[in-house]
C-alpha cells in the first residue's frame, strides 16, 4: 500500500495540512474563543491574529488497549505514612499541579491548556464564517462584467470597413515573390544562354534561338499571370470584446451623530460600521461603500470623517434618507448594482419627522435595494423612529431591525443581520 504524506510547510513552519485538520476538529472551541476575543478588543485591531486556548481535556483522544483480565495479586512497597484501611485526603488545588489554579500541592498531575495561534487570515475566516450579504442577486454574482472592444491582431475574414491595406499589400507582395521565385531563376538562366548564343552570330531563324525565345516567353507569361492581389491576401483588423470588471454591490452606511447620541452610543455605532466595512471589503472584492453622517443636516463623507469627525447637532433623520435616495437614483439605478443600506441611530428623532422617514424608506429606498438594516442603539425602550419602522417590517421582507444595548450586543446582532440564508 502506498502512503503519501504531505510535508509542505506554511509561513509558520508548521504543516499546513495538519493545521487545517486541527482547525476543523476544534472548530467550535476556536469559534467560541474568537467570539470572546471580539468582546475584549478594539474593532480597529479586529483583523489581527489571536491566541486561542483549548482546554487540555478537549485534546484527549480515546485509546484502545488490552484489559488485564483475570485475578491479579500485586505486592506494593511499604510506607511509613499509611496503614491498611486508612482514608487518604483528596489533594488540595484540584489535584493538578500545572493548571495554575488553587493552592500549591506536592501531589497530583495535570496539563496546561493548549494555546493555538491563529493567523490574521484564519482569525477572519472564523470570524466571518457563515456570513453573507442577504438577497444577493443570483448569489454568486459578486461582480459583473462590462465589455469593451480591444484590438487583437488581424483576421482573414471581416467587413470591408475593417480591411488593413498595408498588411494586405504586404501579404500580396510576399505571395507574388514566393510564387514567381522558381520562374525568375529559370528565366535568368535562359536569358544568359540566349545572350551567349547571340554573341556567336547565329542566323535569326536558328532553331536554338527560337526555342530559347519561346521558353522565355512562356516563363514571362506565367509570371504575369500571378494576380497582383488575391482574396487570400486580404487582412482585416480584428477586435474582440474583453470583460471589464465593475463593482457589483454598493453599501450605504448611515450614522446618527446628533446630540442625543452620547459618546458611548457613537462608539457602539462606529464599531458596528467598522465591523461591517471590514466584512464587506473582505468578503466582496468589488464593492463600493457610501458613508453618510447626519444630525439636522446630512453629509456624504469619506471613511476618516465618518468615524472621527466631532461635528454634532439636532436630529432630523429624514435628511440622511433623502440624501441616500438622491445618491441611489443618481448613481446606482442603472441595473448593474445590488444596493444595501445600514442605519445606526438611538431612535430619538423629531416626532413629526419619523413618519416622513417611514415614507421615504417605503417609497424611495426599499423598492430599489436588496437589503436595508436598521440598528437602534439605546438601553431603554424603543424610540419613535423604531415604532414607525416597525410598520414596514411585515410588508417588506428586505427590511430588518435589531436593537443594541451595548458593546457585547454588536457581534450577535451583526451575525443575525448578515447570516447566510438557506436556499
Amino acid at each position: 500500500m502506498v502512503r503519501i504524506i504531505d510535508r509542505r510547510f506554511d509561513s509558520k513552519n508548521k504543516s499546513a495540512v495538519n493545521r487545517q485538520r486541527f482547525m476543523r476538529r476544534f472548530k467550535n472551541q476556536i469559534r467560541e474563543a474568537v467570539a470572546d476575543a471580539i468582546a475584549g478588543r478594539s474593532i480597529k485591531d479586529l483583523d489581527n491574529g489571536e491566541s486561542v486556548s483549548i482546554p487540555a481535556k478537549d485534546l484527549s483522544e480515546p485509546q484502545f488497549h488490552h484489559g488485564r483480565g483475570g485475578i491479579w495479586e500485586t505486592v506494593f512497597t511499604g510506607n511509613d505514612q499509611f496503614s491498611s484501611g486508612d482514608l487518604i485526603n483528596r489533594p488540595q488545588g484540584g489535584g493538578g499541579g500545572g493548571t495554575g489554579k488553587g493552592k500549591a500541592s506536592n501531589e497530583g498531575e495535570g496539563e496546561d491548556d493548549f494555546v493555538f495561534n491563529l493567523s490574521r487570515e484564519e482569525f477572519l475566516d472564523v470570524f466571518f464564517d457563515d456570513l453573507a450579504l442577504p438577497n444577493l442577486v443570483k448569489t454568486q454574482l459578486a461582480r459583473i462584467h462590462e465589455y469593451k472592444s480591444q484590438r487583437a491582431g488581424f483576421t482573414n475574414d471581416g467587413t470591408p470597413a475593417n480591411i488593413n491595406v498595408v498588411r494586405s499589400l504586404r501579404g500580396a507582395l510576399g505571395r507574388r515573390l514566393a510564387l514567381a521565385s522558381p520562374y525568375q531563376g529559370r528565366l535568368r538562366e535562359l536569358q544568359k544562354e540566349l545572350e551567349a548564343l547571340l554573341e556567336t552570330g547565329p542566323p535569326p531563324d536558328d532553331p536554338e534561338v527560337l526555342r530559347l525565345k519561346e521558353e522565355i516567353g512562356i516563363l514571362r507569361a506565367k509570371i504575369d499571370a500571378i494576380p497582383f492581389i488575391d482574396s487570400f491576401d486580404l487582412r482585416y483588423n480584428n477586435r474582440v470584446k474583453v470583460p471589464k470588471p465593475t463593482t457589483q454591490a454598493v453599501m450605504f452606511c448611515i450614522m446618527d451623530v446628533s446630540g442625543s447620541m452620547d459618546e458611548d452610543k457613537k462608539a457602539t455605532a462606529k464599531r458596528f460600521f467598522m465591523l461591517l466595512y471590514l466584512f464587506l471589503t473582505r468578503t466582496y472584492e468589488h464593492i463600493e461603500v457610501v458613508f453618510i453622517r447626519h444630525h439636522t443636516v446630512a453629509k456624504e463623507v469619506n471613511e476618516e470623517d465618518f468615524f472621527h469627525s466631532r461635528e454634532s447637532g439636532g436630529t432630523v433623520v429624514s435628511s440622511a434618507l433623502e440624501m441616500m435616495k438622491d445618491i441611489l437614483h443618481a448613481r446606482y439605478l442603472n441595473g448593474a448594482w445590488n444596493v444595501y443600506g445600514a442605519q445606526a441611530s438611538d431612535g430619538d428623532n423629531w416626532e413629526n419627522d419619523s413618519p416622513h422617514c417611514r415614507e421615504l424608506l417605503a417609497n424611495g429606498i426599499l423598492p430599489f435595494v436588496q437589503y436595508f438594516a436598521y440598528i437602534e442603539i439605546t438601553p431603554g425602550e424603543p424610540q419613535n423612529l423604531w415604532r414607525e419602522y416597525e410598520k414596514l417590517s411585515g410588508a417588506h421582507p428586505n427590511f430588518a431591525m435589531q436593537h443594541i444595548e451595548g458593546l457585547p450586543d454588536i457581534y450577535p446582532v451583526f451575525r443575525e443581520l448578515f447570516k447566510k440564508k438557506l436556499a
